[in-house]
């Protein structure tokens, strides 16, 4: 079955069989983006939203910083979508990631063909929250092979060191809902 989703021109890749990060700055909304892997058009009719962040929605360490954030973001310029939803897939098929790509390191996509993994994610998020939790993002004076490094070796142990769900975490907190792009999918589950 092939359903479409229309995103405006520039959220688009210039070429469909090469994804990259920066996309066509002309805006043509209602235009179909189709999928490079498969050249058929994907789910259902959204518009992709600036400054999501994609994450593990089972780990426990993702989860608690994804509380963290919203419990700090009070004028609500971040929102979120779990890596095991459907609504994921547009976001990682503009940026040429696959899941497991953001399995290693969650993706944050600013908006505009904008989009961040890792380290420079996490750093880019904070700078979004109010001083003085944006002063974190001066770490970025630090070389990304170094931050990169330990965010590497907490990620590759973060479910030994904090647990691991079955489904998305926020299930139990349905409070934070409103924040997540993939809500109705979510509540869905139930």
């Amino acid at each position: 079955m092939i359903q479409t989703r229309f995103f405006p021109k520039w959220l688009l890749p210039r070429n469909p069989s090469k994804p990259t990060s920066s996309f066509s700055s002309k805006s043509h909304f209602n235009q179909p983006i189709i999928s490079p892997s498969s050249h058929s058009p994907i789910v259902n009719p959204i518009l992709l939203q600036p400054r999501v962040v994609v994450y593990d929605g089972v780990c426990h360490l993702c989860h608690q910083g994804v509380k963290w954030v919203i419990k700090l973001d009070k004028h609500r310029k971040i929102k979120f979508c779990c890596l095991q939803s459907e609504t994921a897939e547009p976001y990682l098929s503009l940026c040429g990631l696959n899941r497991d790509d953001v399995l290693r390191r969650f993706l944050f996509v600013e908006g505009l063909g904008v989009f961040h993994q890792g380290s420079n994610a996490a750093l880019r998020v904070v700078s979004y929250l109010p001083f003085p939790y944006s002063a974190l993002s001066g770490f970025r004076v630090f070389p990304t092979t170094i931050r990169d490094s330990v965010y590497d070796y907490v990620a590759k142990r973060r479910y030994e060191w904090f647990g691991k769900e079955n489904d998305c975490l926020v299930l139990g907190e349905k409070e934070m809902l409103e924040r997540f792009i993939d809500r109705d999918e979510i509540l869905g589950q139930f």
